[in-house]
């Protein structure tokens, strides 16, 4: 089979969805390869280390033309027709972008947004989220660290005591428990902050304390078990509830960092513009849900600005910050996923009574099969 790999031409997207440790993997079995000419520079993998792998390098075209086309992110309007009618797309489509794969099937193609994966055992080697939100969790924490004034250890001196930073991460899934640890590492006193029950232990077991909000009612004990591992809205009362201890908590915190996020919907805002305005001057917000909204009002996205004092990181796209590791990993996800839409002979061979490809198929022969 022919797999393609172009330049991701989003800005500031400097992944690649193919790196030379996977391209070699391809090649042995049997594929060919064609990566576009410079398409893993800003991740730093050179063409040379491509060519060495056994791929071949080509212009934007060539790669855009082949059966099977990896990416990061969804094709721009000057991609997508320089693509076949009937080639395979893989990549991180957004299964919810009604619109975007409604453009995908126009074209013809027969796309699997990797997002969509099921959270079961067997999916979590090509889990993109988790890998992705991982890197994200960790560079919120180094981000919030570059932006605040002052240290996060304690640290005793011949001139006087630093008392150590207050961190206070609000929702505990992948990217939520890395800043956790990140910020424990690196010395500060944590708190954090979830709607799952489960997550208690998860926050606990990493030095952090757990704020607890505490369930009234039999049906919000049920709605915060979640589904499928996500977080599902919560009850107006229990939301209230959460929102006053939350705002106690950042007001006496110096860090912020902020990952709710429920899939499909926007980000749910934990964070008032009342208070921030009451936080201590000089301290750091960094708001990962800023794609879908953000978890403060305040925060915009890919700026960082300042509100009544309070820094506010809005970066959308934090594993891009770093490239490198973060193309390895996606590039590995793409590598599991793919034993499972080819045979060993090289050959497309999707495996539709899969609950993981039929999860992640979200457009083939012109029709859109998800519905948002």
């Amino acid at each position: 089979m022919q797999i393609g790999i172009p330049r991701e031409r989003l800005t500031g997207e400097t992944r690649v969805a193919a790196t030379p440790e996977t391209v070699k993997k391809y090649v042995a079995a049997k594929h060919t390869v064609l990566v576009e000419s410079g398409a893993g520079a800003r991740a730093h993998f050179p063409d040379d280390a491509y060519v060495q792998a056994g791929a071949q390098i080509v212009d934007a075209a060539q790669a855009l033309g082949a059966e099977l086309i990896m990416k990061v992110k969804a094709p721009d309007a000057s991609e997508l027709p320089q693509m076949k009618s009937g080639a395979v797309l893989v990549g991180m489509l957004d299964p919810f972008d009604q619109e975007g794969l409604a453009r995908l099937a126009a074209a013809g193609l027969t796309a699997f947004a990797l997002e969509a994966a099921p959270r079961i055992t067997r999916a979590q080697s090509l889990d993109v989220l988790s890998s992705q939100a991982n890197l994200a969790g960790y560079k919120a924490v180094l981000l919030a660290a570059n932006q605040y004034g002052r240290l996060f250890p304690m640290m005793m001196t011949a001139a006087g005591t630093l008392k150590a930073a207050r961190a206070v991460v609000l929702g505990a899934g992948v990217a939520g428990l890395q800043a956790i640890a990140t910020a424990k590492r690196l010395g500060a006193v944590v708190e954090a902050s979830d709607v799952r029950p489960a997550a208690k232990e998860q926050i606990e077991s990493l030095g952090a304390k757990f704020i607890d909000v505490p369930f009234e009612t039999d049906e919000e004990r049920e709605i915060a078990q979640g589904v499928g591992g996500y977080a599902r809205p919560m009850p107006a009362a229990w939301m209230a509830r959460q929102a006053a201890l939350v705002a106690e908590r950042c007001k006496q915190a110096d860090i912020v960092i902020s990952t709710a996020l429920i899939p499909g919907r926007p980000a749910p805002q934990l964070i008032s513009a009342e208070t921030v305005q009451a936080m201590k001057p000089g301290s750091v917000i960094v708001d990962l849900a800023v794609e879908r909204g953000g978890n403060c009002p305040l925060s915009e996205k890919d700026q960082i600005v300042e509100k009544h004092g309070v820094a506010l990181i809005g970066y959308s796209n934090l594993p891009a910050l770093v490239p490198h590791d973060a193309s390895a990993l996606y590039a590995r996800n793409i590598l599991d996923f793919m034993k499972l839409i080819s045979n060993a002979e090289g050959e497309l061979a999707i495996q539709q009574e899969d609950e993981i490809v039929t999860a992640c198929l979200v457009c083939k022969d012109g029709t859109v099969l998800r519905s948002a």
